[in-house]
């Protein structure tokens, strides 16, 4: 049995080593299942308890998940090697990205002109300029805006918040289905994650009180434009979350609002209820360029000295060449008239596509930002019906943990008369496949 695997070893390092190597091969891939604990015990000729130590530093590393009575499994993008998210088919129209439509993305305002730093600028990491513009961003939608910092994009706030925060073997509290990066993320830093099950008002309460009660010591979700099922709180959601976490003091909760311009939903934020832990994380690159990786972030005094002290001893401050950019560019007139532009389409375009499904009967949800969730009940045969017939979408696996199989369409460039072919297309493969929706 370790042979048909290619495991091998000795000692639980040893292990480890052959499993991860095996993966950074391709001998293993992501889903596959590892040979039980007492199995791989016996081919080996070591102790069950040598191997679960092994198949523990592999879940801490984000190499594997466990998943139950289904036993251990290669994670669908384990912490290993270079993976990269498969290209579009050359010839088909690539509705699978989650990116903005490069049309609606302003020309930038980068500096004229980079003087020679002398020194360092962790004594002042921030453009005062912009950490105002940031306060204004945050408190337009009432944000608490008192404490303000900068991070290298949403992830790398998020790890950091995390790491800082909780120790390894801990559990986090996601969206699921959710944001597929954030899903690699959590396991890549040794954490454990509980799935809370969302619908188009955001994350459902009881969902959330189930993974309070059972341990989770931090959530992340997002108030409006949730990657892939597009739901946004209401203020009826927003109490009833509120009443919850109410109950759970000392959890940390964090916002990922990435969509904050363009998602085509009102704020009603979890952070304006007196939580006594929070944080609320906004980028630029959805409306401004995917290449401006700078996030900023507000939060409670106590997140904000962790963050803030862990990010001077790494790389200590966000490039201020990059800090000036995105300041010339939220201050440009042209640039915000195409944000405005681009917040419009983008509510056109997904209302258009969820028009067309369903007339012809197809369920399925968006309720913000620039996704469509299409609840299937075979996610390869979908992808693959719509590949032949020029689409490109992403199957629902990498977003899900515990929900039903669906399959994610990108609609930021998808324009009214494409979504009308499409959906034709979509309902050709489903009779194609006898799928059902909905269930």
């Amino acid at each position: 049995m370790a042979a048909q695997y290619g495991i091998s070893g000795s000692t639980a390092k040893g292990i480890t080593a052959s499993v991860e190597q095996a993966v950074a091969d391709g001998g293993l891939a992501p889903g596959d299942a590892l040979p039980p604990v007492r199995r791989l015990a016996d081919d080996l000729g070591v102790s069950a308890g040598t191997v679960a130590t092994a198949y523990k530093e592999l879940r801490q590393r984000g190499i594997v998940v466990t998943r139950g009575r289904g036993g251990t499994v290669v994670a669908q993008a384990p912490a290993v090697g270079a993976r990269r998210p498969p290209r579009a088919p050359q010839g088909v129209r690539d509705l699978a990205g989650g990116h903005p439509d490069s049309a609606l993305l302003p020309v930038l305002r980068p500096p004229a002109r980079v003087d020679p730093v002398g020194g360092s600028h962790r004594a002042v990491p921030r453009l005062a300029g912009l950490e105002e513009l940031a306060r204004e961003w945050f408190a337009r939608d009432g944000v608490p805006d008192d404490r303000v910092t900068f991070a290298h994009g949403a992830l790398d706030c998020m790890a950091r918040l995390l790491s800082v925060e909780l120790k390894p073997g801990d559990t986090v509290a996601v969206e699921d289905p959710g944001f597929h990066h954030l899903l690699d993320l959590v396991p890549a830093l040794g954490f454990r994650m509980a799935p809370v099950a969302v619908d188009d008002e955001g994350i459902r309460p009881e969902a959330l009180r189930t993974a309070l009660r059972a341990g989770a010591r931090a959530l992340v979700c997002s108030p409006r434009g949730q990657n892939p099922v597009g739901g946004r709180f209401t203020a009826a959601r927003r109490e009833a979350l509120l009443d919850v976490l109410d109950g759970f003091p000392d959890v940390l909760v964090v916002e990922d609002d990435h969509n904050a311009e363009v998602a085509g939903a009102a704020p009603h934020s979890l952070t304006t209820g007196g939580l006594a832990r929070w944080a609320q994380v906004r980028t630029v690159s959805k409306h401004l360029s995917i290449d401006l990786r700078w996030a900023a972030l507000a939060c409670d005094a106590t997140t904000l000295a962790r963050h803030e002290g862990r990010m001077l001893l790494t790389s200590g401050w966000v490039s201020h060449v990059l800090q000036e950019t995105v300041e010339r560019t939220l201050t440009d007139p042209a640039a915000l008239r195409v944000v405005g532009r681009a917040e419009r389409a983008y509510t056109e375009r997904r209302e258009a596509l969820l028009r067309e499904l369903a007339r012809h009967g197809i369920t399925a949800h968006g309720a913000s930002g620039m996704n469509v969730w299409v609840p299937v009940r075979d996610e390869a045969a979908v992808v693959n019906g719509l590949r032949s017939r020029g689409w490109w979408v992403a199957a629902g696996a990498r977003f899900r943990i515990a929900t039903p199989t669906a399959v994610r369409i990108t609609t930021s460039a998808l324009e009214a008369t494409d979504a009308v072919r499409l959906a034709a297309d979509f309902s050709a493969v489903l009779d194609e496949s006898e799928a059902t929706y909905g269930g």
